[in-house]
């Protein structure tokens, strides 16, 4: 017996034909260098955004051709997020916030052919555009100074399309967009999803027990477009017709707060570093901001801690964590209160919510220690690994190796938690950061949360240093929220009821700022080399 269903394959083409004809009326929303709002519909959008792909086309582009952009959130961004795909080319995401050395590096080994910047991004790349082979520079002018000889303007590139445009047929599990990692140990590597990929990922982003985005969400991805797809949210976007609002390049909370406030944002997604500081401004004037009823923000990127969950919380506010990586197209838990876990008390609902999370449909997850699979009992710990149809099984122009993959296999993530009963992913630090001291393992992600729940902490990260002693000690590498003050002294005492003596660190440095990688996370790798010769005193020892 055959199934009777039509064979359709999945394409994000068709994402930006629903756009177009369903939901052209609606708005599209950024802001630009000058902090001026340009405004425009996805009817718009729809219609440069063909135009785009076809003189993409016109210009030389063939099938499975690399696109690069080097640009922030904006509607250009949006239109070659489409564009580039459905001229049949792939979409390639240059991270800005890296060195000019390691984009010279990734443009070269992923081979890209076209080139997509802002113009107010042209210094940054004449860092590197002799160490590349772009064929052709496309200059989007956001500032309108004068497109460089020898590149195209955005505007006038548009112009040399028709509007009489077919979208090349294109099998499901053909490439369309790809991503490298930050590289923060060894080259970045590569991911290349595919249109199928991306097509599930979208759905599964949009369930009420996933994200829960709808039509009638207003969407603010703080998340750079050149990281991991902006967590996938402008396919889901399109998909829905959901109104979106680019914040360009204001990431500071200063820019973003008015921008929620004005364009009634329901849904934003962005890292911890932004949503630290930005409601400690909440805090100092709470009466100054009135906020859509029921915003959502959703973070990922690095643990949240359930101080800053419950911060919002007290302004109505919810915080919804999301674990992924550039390699899980990136969703791939997220972290609700769920129907089995309704009895919970708030604080136990608080913890839930502090947790990475329940897997999303699709993707499946394991906990791997020394001898095997670990119980799902809360407790048990080991390597998270999963698997999934939006997973990657391979990276670009990298034999596979067991380093990054399981024997049967699952992505090994790198990641160390635990799973409890009802499938929650609890991380407890990357394999690379837990600290071994006197032979037992210390979480340095539960030490900095707890430590940033002091209330004069901003942030704080925790690293192994060698000890005469017992291997490794932890040391707290902390920052203090401006105008207040704590001691050493003060910071123990309050791990003190959270933690049995041996874990609680006996090093504490206060510094101004911590390293952080170019997708906002601590640069533990900064951090352990430069406390690499750190003298014990005798009392620690």
């Amino acid at each position: 017996m055959k199934s009777t269903m039509m064979h359709v394959p999945l394409n994000l083409a068709h994402f930006l034909e629903r756009a177009g004809r369903l939901f052209g009326k609606q708005e599209i929303v950024s802001r630009m260098p000058d902090k001026s709002l340009h405004r425009y519909t996805y009817a718009d959008f729809y219609r440069r955004a063909r135009l785009l792909a076809e003189a993409l086309i016109r210009a030389g582009l063939q099938r499975g051709d690399r696109v690069a952009t080097l640009m922030w959130n904006h509607y250009a961004h949006y239109e070659t997020y489409f564009g580039a795909i459905a001229a049949g080319g792939v979409l390639h995401t240059l991270n800005l916030r890296l060195s000019a050395q390691d984009i010279a590096y990734i443009a070269d080994h992923a081979g890209d052919r076209f080139l997509i910047v802002d113009d107010i991004l042209l210094p940054l790349f004449d860092q590197f555009r002799d160490n590349i082979n772009i064929e052709r520079v496309i200059v989007v002018p956001l500032t309108g100074q004068p497109v460089p000889g020898g590149m195209d303007d955005y505007e006038r590139f548009l112009d040399t399309a028709t509007g009489d445009f077919d979208y090349p047929e294109m099998d499901e599990n053909e490439p369309c967009a790809m991503c490298y990692t930050s590289g923060t140990t060894g080259r970045p590597k590569g991911v290349v999803y595919s249109h199928r990929s991306q097509v599930l990922h979208s759905l599964a982003q949009a369930l009420p027990d996933a994200m829960g985005i709808s039509s009638h969400d207003v969407v603010l991805p703080v998340v750079p477009m050149f990281h991991a797809n902006a967590w996938g949210l402008p396919y889901t976007a399109a998909m829905l017709g959901a109104k979106m609002v680019f914040p360009g390049p204001h990431l500071h909370p200063e820019n973003i707060l008015p921008l929620l406030e004005s364009e009634k944002v329901t849904v934003s997604c962005g890292v911890p570093t932004i949503w630290l500081p930005m409601v400690q401004l909440i805090e100092q004037d709470p009466d100054k901001w009135k906020f859509q009823p029921g915003l959502r923000m959703t973070v990922g990127g690095s643990a949240v801690p359930e101080a800053m969950i419950r911060s919002y919380a007290k302004f109505g506010i919810e915080i919804m964590q999301g674990w992924g990586m550039t390699e899980t197209s990136p969703l791939a838990t997220v972290s609700k209160v769920a129907a089995l876990q309704s009895e919970l008390d708030e604080d136990a609902r608080f913890k839930v919510r502090a947790s990475q999370g329940y897997p999303m449909p699709l993707v499946d997850v394991r906990a791997v220690g020394d001898e095997g699979e670990v119980d799902w009992n809360g407790s048990a710990v080991g390597e998270i690994q999963v698997h999934g149809p939006w997973i990657t099984g391979s990276y670009y122009g990298v034999p596979v190796s067991d380093e990054n993959f399981s024997q049967d296999g699952w992505l090994r993530t790198g990641d160390v938690a635990s799973i409890d009963e009802f499938g929650f992913v609890k991380i407890t630090d990357r394999t690379k950061d837990l600290i071994k001291s006197g032979g037992e393992w210390i979480s340095s992600t539960d030490l900095e949360n707890a430590i940033m729940g002091h209330p004069a902490v901003q942030e704080a990260a925790v690293i192994a240093v060698a000890h005469p002693k017992w291997a490794e000690r932890p040391l707290a590498v902390i920052v203090l929220k401006p105008g207040e003050r704590a001691s050493a002294a003060d910071i123990k005492q309050h791990l003190a009821g959270q933690f049995v003596k041996w874990m609680v660190p006996d090093a504490y440095v206060f510094v101004d700022s911590i390293p952080r990688t170019s997708t906002g996370k601590f640069l533990k790798t900064a951090l352990r080399e430069q406390y690499r010769g750190w003298q014990w005193s005798d009392s620690a020892a």
